[in-house]
Parts: C-alpha cells; sequence; structure tokens
C-alpha cells in the first residue's frame, strides 16, 4: 500500500507572518510531511476583515525557510489565477523549495474571493469548466518555462463532486483531497476509480487525501487507511497552532510504515 503522510494546514488568517513562519518551522521539525496553506484573500472564518496574506507568495517564503516539508495550497482557486501565470508562479516555488512544490487546485467556491477583488463569481458548474480548462494549459506551460520546474510537479485536485469533479480527478491529477467519514470517502473513492476505469487510468496511481480535525482515534485512522486514503492533513485556521493533537497521528504513521517495510 501507498505509505501514509501526514501534512498540516496553516491557514494565513488571524496571525502575524512570523507566528505562521514559526509554525511551519515547528510542524518539519516535528516529522510532518507537507505544510499546506490556503487559498483565500480574506479570511473565511471568524471576522472577514481580520489580518489575511496571499498563499503563493507566502509559500515561497516558507519554502526558502524550510529544507524537508513538501509545500502547496488547499487549494488555489484557478477562477482568480490565470492558469499561465499559476504555472509559472509554481515553477518558482517549486525550484525555491528545491523540487518540493505540490500544486493544489479547486474551482473554488468563496464568494468574497471573487468579489472582493473585482472578479466574475459565476455557477459551480462554469467553475468546473474553468478548472477543467486550466489543467491542460497549466501542463503545457510548465513543458514551455525556462527553466522547467525542477520535477513534474503534482497535482492535487480538492473537492467531492462524483459527476464533475471526480472525473477531473481521474483525468488530471495525481493527487485528490475529499472530506467526509470513512464510508463517503470509501465510496467517493469508488467513484474516482470509475472514473479512473473510463479514463485508461490506473485508480492507485492517485494519492487519496483528507482532512482530520480531531485527537487521534486508531479506529478512525485505520478505517481511513482501509478506505484507501493515504495522506492526512491536520487543519488549523485560527491563527493558534498547537501541534499537540498532531504527535499521536505522527506516531500511528510511522507505525503503519515502518509495519509495511518490515
Amino acid at each position: 500500500m501507498t505509505p501514509v503522510r501526514v501534512g498540516v494546514l496553516i491557514g494565513q488568517q488571524h496571525a502575524d507572518f512570523k507566528v505562521l513562519r514559526d509554525a511551519a518551522l515547528r510542524a518539519e521539525d516535528l516529522g510532518v510531511d507537507i505544510v499546506f496553506n490556503f487559498d483565500h484573500f480574506f479570511p473565511w472564518s471568524g471576522d472577514p476583515t481580520g489580518k489575511c496574506f496571499e498563499a503563493l507568495t507566502m509559500l515561497g517564503a516558507l519554502a526558502e525557510a524550510t529544507s524537508r516539508v513538501q509545500l502547496g495550497s488547499l487549494v488555489t482557486g484557478v477562477g482568480y489565477r490565470n492558469p499561465n501565470l499559476l504555472a509559472d508562479m509554481a515553477r518558482t516555488v517549486d525550484h525555491i523549495s528545491g523540487g518540493r512544490f505540490i500544486l493544489g487546485l479547486g474551482a473554488g467556491w468563496y464568494e468574497l474571493d471573487y468579489r472582493g477583488y473585482g472578479y466574475d463569481f459565476p455557477p459551480v458548474a462554469e467553475r468546473l469548466a474553468i478548472l477543467r480548462d486550466a489543467l491542460p494549459v497549466i501542463r503545457d506551460r510548465f513543458e514551455r518555462l525556462n527553466p522547467r520546474p525542477v520535477r513534474r510537479i503534482p497535482i492535487l485536485i480538492g473537492g467531492g463532486g462524483e459527476r464533475v469533479t471526480l472525473r477531473i480527478v481521474a483525468e488530471h491529477a495525481d493527487m485528490w483531497h475529499g472530506y467526509g467519514d470513512v464510508d463517503e470517502l470509501r465510496h467517493k473513492a469508488d467513484v474516482l476509480e470509475r472514473w479512473c476505469a473510463e479514463a485508461g487510468r490506473d485508480a492507485r496511481s492517485i494519492e487519496r487525501c483528507t482532512s482530520v480535525f480531531d485527537r487521534f482515534q486508531r479506529k478512525r485512522a485505520e478505517g481511513l487507511r482501509g478506505a484507501g486514503i493515504s495522506t492526512l492533513v491536520f487543519e488549523y485556521d485560527t491563527g493558534v497552532f498547537d501541534f499537540k493533537p498532531l504527535k499521536p497521528w505522527l506516531a500511528w504513521r510511522d507505525e503503519v510504515n515502518d509495519s509495511a517495510a518490515g
């Protein structure tokens, strides 16, 4: 089976940059595999006029500050990111990080991100069409940039829509992130496998991710593992980064991976 990985989402709202940078460095020291942020222009919880930093430029700073963890956004809204420019930004962060960048993409959902910066906020079907159309443009731009990315940048797509989003995942993604309980995620994984079969892809080539928000429970962890989830993301969005609840998840990851290796 795919090795288990543990990530953290350090939401860059309601906190100063030094606090966010320190959280990323502490997460790396703990042994976290991936540090994500989110891609919102305004806080999505709490006071919408509170502190909030842009995602990709912050990832560039974190790429310079860290040395081991992979980095990405969970996820970038392509409706307010020109795909050619986004590919260039991703390539740049990939070089700054020495090949540790993950390009997380989604259709976008937070209307304030769009309206607040002067973008139209089209219906969800149109936003999904924008996502689908952007993906080949991004891959093509990667090949034409000079210099090219350090490696083939993995593309993560977030979302769980069974008719469109999971089909886009099957056609384009290296990683998929969805939300839900074990049964729901197992069902979504089955749908994804059917779309992969139609697209002529091996579903096992897509890394499956979800988020966890509570203290470690072995039954839940093993259930997620049994549902094919290999990457677990602990989300923080309040500006307070207490990593104590994260440690049992990291210990379980090591236990599972050591057992598989042995």
